[in-house]
């Protein structure tokens, strides 16, 4: 059976700083996030929690170098990028907005109701971001057949996963706050058929402050 380990980035800069954090404006990982990442390492160099046959990363900064910092912990010696796993697309004219400026321009937009509907101006769908995860799903399950594959991904990544694999719908329905760093396990039971294994494990997170922000 298939397993996908889920792990969502650290804290980012742009989380910090309050941007639209697309590809284009991603520079990494906030000081906090960084330590985010170095206790999830720790936990699993600590404990035999994770036997991955392979390791993926978003190609956003933020998530490639929370797997970085992982890495050592899993045994390999190298990510693939998969820019499939990357976060929902704001595109051009969005990217690097403050959430201020961002709003004060496009107003709150639906993001209930019509995954075809236009959210961020001139950038990707709900539909679109949706069907490109669920596309980068399916290329790891014909790549690792069986397999244990870890993806250092997004919160709206793991969201569209959730999604998918308990068959609900694409908007609305539910909430969920996925934590920087936390573990997400889903198991391919048979060709259709997904098991949730855990969500939003973060107990290496004990102690530490909920965001840069709330210091």
């Amino acid at each position: 059976m298939t397993r996908l380990i889920l792990v969502r980035h650290g804290e980012s800069q742009v989380t910090v700083k309050r941007l639209v954090g697309g590809p284009r404006s991603c520079v990494g990982l906030s000081d906090l996030g960084r330590v985010q990442a170095e206790r999830l390492r720790d936990r699993w160099a600590a404990h035999s929690e994770i036997e991955a046959d392979a390791v993926y990363a978003s190609h956003y900064p933020r998530a490639r170098e929370t797997g970085d910092i992982v890495l050592p912990a899993l045994g390999h010696a190298e990510i693939v990028i998969e820019a499939g796993f990357g976060e929902h697309d704001p595109g051009p004219i969005c990217d690097g907005l403050s959430y201020d400026e961002f709003e004060r321009r496009f107003g709150d937009p639906d993001w209930e109701n019509d995954p075809h509907g236009e959210t961020f101006p001139g950038g990707e769908s709900i539909a679109a971001f949706q069907l490109r995860v669920g596309d980068a799903v399916r290329g790891l399950i014909e790549r690792h057949p069986g397999g244990r594959i870890v993806v250092f991904c997004h919160g709206g990544v793991i969201d569209t996963v959730l999604r998918q694999s308990l068959r609900t719908s694409g908007t609305g329905i539910f909430e969920i706050w996925t934590k920087n760093t936390s573990i997400t396990e889903v198991e391919l039971v048979k060709p259709g058929r997904w098991r949730l294994i855990r969500y939003n494990d973060a107990a290496h997170l004990a102690g530490l402050p909920a965001s840069t922000n709330a210091h």
